[in-house]
């Protein structure tokens, strides 16, 4: 089999070649179109200390020049479908809070293991059915902005949570008369008795 003339692989590009009676006959490139929002939504997880992994059972060309176009944290290419349940287990293992998105069919295990499954509404009925979240539209800055979202719900909650510890330390008591006898009772400290005669 001979390569074609001139023939270029573009690193985000999967190539396959048609071959007949052990002849070249020709070649397919295939590739994902990046959509443009996914580099905003990764540069809101970036600016927000989150990281981001593409798990991809793409080559590894393909993975890395994807993950360095869209600014991601790193990649982990040649993923099979049944392996892509391990890699979430591993980063769990290593103590990441794992937030994972698919569509497919091979990703409803990993959607289910992950801390949150997120699914892409176009997606399986399958992805749907294991994620914790379905999202309606395919908006990567979806993805993000329920991230955010959850993020602020979360410190707002913590927030409450101290307000209410602190109340429950020191009004509380208050309440329960603990200052009465540390200068905050209006009862009189010295008493005179007058007899009537």
């Amino acid at each position: 089999m001979n390569v074609p003339e001139g023939f270029k692989s573009n690193n985000t590009e999967t190539v396959v070649f048609v071959i007949i009676d052990h002849e070249l006959a020709g070649y397919i490139a295939l590739s994902d179109k990046i959509r443009p929002e996914s580099v905003s939504a990764i540069k809101k997880l970036k600016d927000n200390n989150i990281k981001s992994i593409l798990l991809t059972g793409d080559n590894s060309k393909v993975a890395e020049s994807v993950s360095k176009t869209l600014g991601m944290d790193s990649f982990i290419a040649s993923v099979l479908p049944h392996q892509k349940l391990d890699k979430i287990k591993e980063l769990q293992a290593a103590g990441e809070f794992v937030a994972m998105t698919g569509d497919g069919i091979n990703d409803a295990p990993a959607l289910a293991q992950a801390d949150v499954g997120i699914a892409v509404g176009s997606g399986s009925d399958i992805a749907a059915e294991t994620a914790g979240i379905i999202l309606v539209n395919s908006n990567p800055n979806d993805i993000a902005n329920l991230i955010l979202f959850g993020k602020a719900i979360y410190r707002k909650m913590i927030q409450n949570l101290v307000w209410a510890t602190g109340y429950n330390v020191i009004a509380l008591p208050l309440a329960a008369g603990v200052l009465y006898n540390q200068g905050g009772s209006t009862e009189p400290t010295h008493w005179c008795h007058f007899n009537d005669y």
